[in-house]
């Protein structure tokens, strides 16, 4: 009998007495474990290559859990019906994603919270191609994780393989062992994952949440719905047991740059990242979430959105011209019906064409979050294709590149801190329950003015406004009657605070902000005194 901890993988094997010509492409795997309550899962096992096939599997219940399997060649005994049991036992480390569990939608719909129902406040990072080679193991990944662990980001945004910004079959994609895939899509390359392995295993090992985008959206033309179909199954097989969350594609509805019919094949990706998108529901025995990965809103990147758990969005790269759709974006997709939670999960990395920089993250930051975002994911140019130093990625295929700051620079970037830091003031409260309050201030940002102040709280007992630029001072109103406040400018920078004094609305409901000696943006919270 095996032996694991709540929420942790265990992993099993199987030897085939049977050769196949193509093991991969000819047969199929399953284990049917039953759960001490009695209920039964479907987990899809892998091809790990020649006669060998792997079952992943964790569960949150404690007890015995016993499983047999079903392989579509009912005549190999040696993969078909063989019975086993694991004994499933309280997880006693300090790890949140198995402490907590997996993280979910809360029943709110307007966050995520973990199994346990710990709300989960999103602050990813963007690594698209840290599976290839050039973001080295162990020494060059497990830099960069301590560092965006020790800043405070939960979240890792990543692409299995299928890359953007590149043909397919790229050498600059490879990992230690080549492609995903072998040449035409024939069938999958159990190495590269073997390899791939590694680095999700470490991701939830130090506390970081996989967001796993399966592929770039351009590659549903190139390789059809049912390899992608068999991509996913391959996925769900190998890391649905760890505490991940899915997302589709990158860009789903954007065609290759050099297609002669985006258009075309923009629909084409919509209706197949649709019906991809059902499958993985019925496959994926965990019930991880599922997003989509936009050109700008991921509602508008299929065609029932009851597909998605939570929606993604992506609202521009052009510095401080890009705060308008920001904002929009946003806001549109809080106040849609049903409503979902709302992650802004790509906007202006930092540094890229050597602009938008951490005033900007900032910026960008505190107006999504404050507009209705329960979640945010940080970019830095130079990262998410890695960089090498001496040795860039170099041009994407419309001819030309993003940018060259090795990937190490590009994580030195002050603005990576500053959105820790932000993440750290939020969870000083119960964040979860803030709503946008644009009516709290005489004056606030909006279709005239963006670059005004963004306020958002908790009736009674929190307001929250980031200020853009330090003049015009806020003005607050509505301020409750018989409820006391504590106002503080807090530095988005530093996270140093400096005491406003207390806050009464008086017989009108009102306060002016008082001036801060250092011209800058400023966030300004007001806390209430019991």
């Amino acid at each position: 009998m095996m032996q694991a901890r709540t929420n942790c993988v265990s992993e099993w094997h199987l030897i085939s007495g049977k050769a196949y010509h193509d093991p991969f492409n000819e047969i199929t795997l399953d284990a049917i474990v039953t759960r001490p309550d009695g209920a039964e899962q479907r987990v899809p096992a892998y091809w790990a290559g020649g006669l060998t096939w792997r079952v992943r599997y964790s569960s949150p219940e404690v007890g015995l859990h016993t499983w047999r399997t079903e392989c579509s060649d009912g005549a190999n005994g040696e993969l078909h019906g063989i019975k086993g049991e694991i004994e499933i036992t309280p997880y006693l480390g300090n790890n949140h994603l198995m402490a907590r569990g997996p993280v979910g939608v809360a029943h709110t719909d307007r966050y995520l919270e973990h199994a346990d129902g710990r709300p989960f406040l999103w602050l990813g990072d963007t690594w698209w191609l840290a599976l290839c080679e050039r973001m080295g193991w162990p020494g060059d990944f497990q830099r960069l994780v301590a560092d965006r662990a020790e800043k405070g980001f939960n979240v890792i945004q990543l692409v299995a393989g299928l890359y953007p910004d590149m043909e397919a079959f790229d050498p600059r994609g490879n990992n230690e062992a080549g492609w995903p895939w072998v040449a035409d899509y024939a069938r999958i390359n159990p190495a590269w994952f073997d390899m791939a392995d590694l680095k999700i295993d470490w991701l939830v090992s130090q506390g970081l949440v996989p967001c796993v985008l399966g592929s770039w959206g351009y590659y549903l033309p190139w390789m059809g719905v049912d390899k992608l179909k068999q991509h996913w199954r391959y996925l769900v097989a190998r890391w649905g047991a760890y505490p991940v969350v899915w997302c589709l594609a990158g860009e789903v509805t954007m065609g290759y740059y050099l297609a002669e019919d985006r258009e075309a094949d923009a629909q084409v990706q919509r209706e197949g990242f649709t019906e991809i998108a059902r499958y993985l529901h019925e496959i994926d025995p965990y019930g991880r979430l599922v997003s989509a990965h936009p050109t700008r809103r991921g509602r508008q990147q299929v065609e029932d959105d009851s597909v998605l758990d939570f929606e993604m969005l992506q609202t521009g790269h052009g510095d401080r011209a890009s705060l308008p759709n920001t904002v929009a974006s946003v806001t549109e997709a809080y106040a849609e019906e049903p409503t979902m939670p709302v992650v802004n999960s790509e906007v202006c990395y930092e540094g890229i064409m050597e602009r938008c920089f951490e005033d900007v993250q900032r910026l960008m930051f505190w107006a999504s979050m404050l507009s209705g975002a329960c979640g945010y994911t940080y970019g830095a140019n130079g990262i998410w294709q890695v960089n090498e130093e001496g040795k860039p990625f170099g041009a994407s295929p419309h001819g030309s590149s993003w940018g060259d700051r090795p990937w190490w620079d590009a994580a030195q970037l002050p603005g990576s801190r500053q959105l820790g830091l932000a993440r750290k003031l939020l969870e000083r409260y119960e964040w979860w329950r803030m709503q946008p309050h644009p009516e709290w201030l005489a004056e606030h940002a909006g279709e005239e003015n963006y670059s005004l102040p963004y306020c958002a709280g908790i009736p009674g007992e929190l307001r929250i406004i980031y200020m853009p630029q330090q003049l015009p001072l806020p003005v607050v109103e509505g301020l409750e009657p018989n409820v006391n406040y504590r106002a503080f400018f807090w530095n988005p920078s530093t996270g140093g605070e400096i005491d406003a004094g207390d806050v009464r609305g008086g017989d009108n409901g009102t306060w002016e902000a008082p001036k801060v000696e250092v011209r800058r943006d400023w966030v300004l919270v007001l806390e209430r005194q019991e």
